[in-house]
């Protein structure tokens, strides 16, 4: 059974360089003001670190300090938390993001397309498998950063509502990020939610942020203000969703392949 109306929190924040903890606290101390019904808080890319190529260093066990943070966190707002920090595993080190239930229960997705231009394919292993996760009867596909850019991994097959994206997405490229943002909710027929960062890091890169809910149609639902410090939390009709599937069908003409 399907909850109708769906209420999205999303938290653009400046990061703590390579510093777990602090990231913590105050992702934390801005969680607490989110709405207490909230159904999703959807975290930036590598919220604990910024994105950083010092794996050696940042990588966490899986199960680790922020594994069990978010666990605590997901039950105490009984909420459904996604986010992605560094993980080591089997001596490979993955852009893990994980979706943590309230009860405990948990998915994971390792980054596919690793940005090659920041030298992440040298330091990261790719993962090979899309997520996509049921809660509260919504269909949930969570991607990061530069797979944005890849329609056919993002390709709804009817198997998703929801397509979320995390990044950190440099300012310098911020009208790229907004308009493949829309092009995915119109290709997809799909609510998409981008949260990205802002600030700056080590590597002297600026982030805008510009995180935003955009609905199947390609409209903007909202759009954060550039370089703010945000936390809002918006709603969502699944109503609203299957009455413009229903009316405007695409994916009946779609065609079909296969990802090798």
């Amino acid at each position: 059974m399907c909850q109708k109306e769906f209420k999205v929190s999303l938290i653009q924040t400046d990061l703590f360089w390579e510093d777990a903890e602090k990231n913590r606290i105050e992702i934390g101390n801005k969680i607490s003001l989110l709405p207490k019904d909230t159904d999703i808080i959807v975290l930036p890319e590598m919220f604990t670190t910024g994105f950083s190529m010092n794996v050696s260093k940042l990588a966490e066990q899986f199960k680790g300090d922020t594994f069990y943070w978010l666990k605590n966190t997901a039950k105490e707002r009984n909420c459904l938390i996604i986010g992605s920090i560094i993980v080591e595993e089997n001596n490979n080190y993955y852009n893990r993001l994980i979706a943590m239930l309230p009860d405990g229960n948990y998915h994971y997705y390792d980054k596919r397309h690793l940005f090659r231009m920041g030298n992440e394919h040298k330091n990261y292993s790719g993962g090979l498998k899309r997520l996509i996760l049921d809660y509260k009867g919504w269909r949930i596909c969570p991607l990061i950063c530069y797979d944005l850019r890849f329609p056919v991994w993002s390709r709804n097959n009817n198997d998703y509502d929801i397509l979320i994206y995390i990044a950190n997405w440099p300012k310098s490229r911020s009208y790229v990020w907004k308009q493949l943002l829309i092009a995915r909710a119109l290709e997809n027929q799909a609510y998409v939610v981008g949260v990205n960062r802002i600030g700056k890091d080590e590597e002297n890169i600026f982030y805008s942020g510009e995180s935003m809910l955009i609905d199947a149609k390609g409209q903007i639902i909202n759009d954060v203000e550039a370089n703010k410090n945000t936390e809002i939390t918006l709603n969502i009709s699944y109503s609203d969703l299957e009455k413009f599937r229903n009316k405007f069908p695409v994916s009946l003409d779609a065609d079909n392949f296969k990802i090798l």
